[in-house]
């Protein structure tokens, strides 16, 4: 292949993997509480899906660390170049849910949704530039008997 290709996914790779490293690392990185004003505001209705929805993550008692430790774990995959392909096709639920999170709770943050588009065509673009690798797995081939 074209070597400006292979570098650009390289590129890819390892930028996905510190995403994937930074956001696992900040899930166990605990966050101050924010001061209680007098005044109660008025919280947008998209502000309080999203409350719900990470509160309950966290709440869980398991998913929220699971999560930050499955994204360190693809992000290190991805940056080995080695095992890249396995951290591409284990981040798809990670980077798909990323999207899909901004997608339907921030519809109308339109930068954050082309940025999370971006890791997610990004991820998928890794796994297609290593797809002839995978067909095997997916169409075995048949053996005559």
């Amino acid at each position: 292949m074209n070597k400006s290709v292979k570098i650009s996914v390289i590129i890819i790779r390892v930028a996905l993997g510190l995403l994937l490293i930074y956001g696992g690392v900040n899930k166990f990185i605990p966050k101050p509480p924010r001061p209680q004003t007098e005044e109660t505001k008025e919280l947008a209705p998209h502000v309080l899906k999203i409350k719900a929805f990470i509160g309950g993550l966290k709440q869980s008692g398991y998913f929220w660390p699971f999560l930050g430790a499955a994204e360190i774990v693809c992000g290190v995959l991805l940056i080995s170049q080695i095992l890249s392909l396995l951290g591409a096709v284990m981040s798809v639920p990670i980077t798909l849910n990323i999207f899909l999170f901004h997608a339907f709770l921030e519809p109308h943050d339109t930068v954050e949704l082309l940025m999370t588009g971006a890791y997610l065509t990004g991820n998928l673009l890794v796994i297609a530039y290593a797809f002839p690798k995978l067909k095997s797995v997916f169409f075995p081939i048949k053996q005559n008997k």
